[in-house]
């Protein structure tokens, strides 16, 4: 998919599918705007991308810095075409009886209100531009409860819901807003989550996941009208038609 011309905001970019999605965006001719509170980190990726990227430190719990963060990226590319919103965490894993309350407040604070503030970012420039892409990185988490995992479902389905509502006001208006479920992926995540020892996904060995490029393609077609059909819900990684219309496998 050529997208040339085309301005990407991704959150999370510092590593794992962010990263990933990047340098794919950045593959397929459009500038990246990458996302992330490691500004070292976001930095480097950047530089393996060259003048196509631009990074900016940014923690999206702050509404603030997200907003600041979207203004940086019109000013320097002049428009604003996709949003990804993928920054997330999980830790710490823990039974609700046990769970440390700002910590379980804090993953809250970025899986959740991370993607408002995206949102809220960057739907008036979307909007002034009559469309724009909006992709939440979503979870079967979303759908489904996991055990000592309730800050990351609960974050989770309500960010699936926030797409939803996304796509109920402002479909009419030219935004496509939709999911990504993409299953395990081997990321830092996993290594945290295979560290708790709680519930069958850390019994996963690190072979069950798949590698941070296949979401990152699965973004890149999901931007394209073939997966119109989706708009307002997740698409599923796991779902061997979505991988065939990918071209992964």
């Amino acid at each position: 998919m050529d997208m040339t011309g085309k301005v990407v905001v991704i959150t999370g970019a510092s590593r794992g599918i962010g990263a990933a999605a990047a340098h794919r965006f950045a593959d397929a001719g459009a500038k990246v705007v990458l996302l992330a509170r490691n500004g070292d980190k976001v930095a480097e990726v950047a530089g393996e991308i060259g003048p196509a990227a631009l990074a900016v430190p940014c923690d999206v719990s702050r509404y603030w810095e997200v907003d600041a963060a979207v203004e940086a990226a019109v000013q320097t590319f002049g428009r604003l075409d996709v949003f990804i919103g993928n920054a997330g965490v999980i830790d710490p894993i823990a039974h609700i009886a046990e769970a440390d309350p700002a910590a379980w407040s804090q993953v809250i604070d970025v899986n959740l209100k991370g993607v408002f503030h995206g949102m809220r970012a960057v739907l008036p420039v979307m909007l002034a531009q009559s469309g724009g892409t909006i992709i939440t990185i979503s979870s079967g988490a979303a759908h489904a409860p996991v055990e000592a995992w309730s800050h990351y479902c609960s974050s989770k389905a309500g960010a699936y819901m926030l797409t939803r509502m996304a796509d109920k006001e402002y479909r009419d208006k030219g935004i496509r807003a939709l999911g990504l479920s993409p299953g395990t992926v081997a990321t830092e995540m996993q290594r945290e989550i295979k560290a708790s020892g709680v519930n069958p996904v850390s019994k996963l060995d690190w072979s069950d996941h798949v590698p941070p490029e296949w979401p990152a393609e699965a973004l890149l077609w999901m931007c394209g009208p073939e997966a119109d059909p989706w708009l307002g819900d997740d698409i599923s990684l796991k779902d061997d038609e979505i991988r065939s219309k990918v071209g992964l496998v």
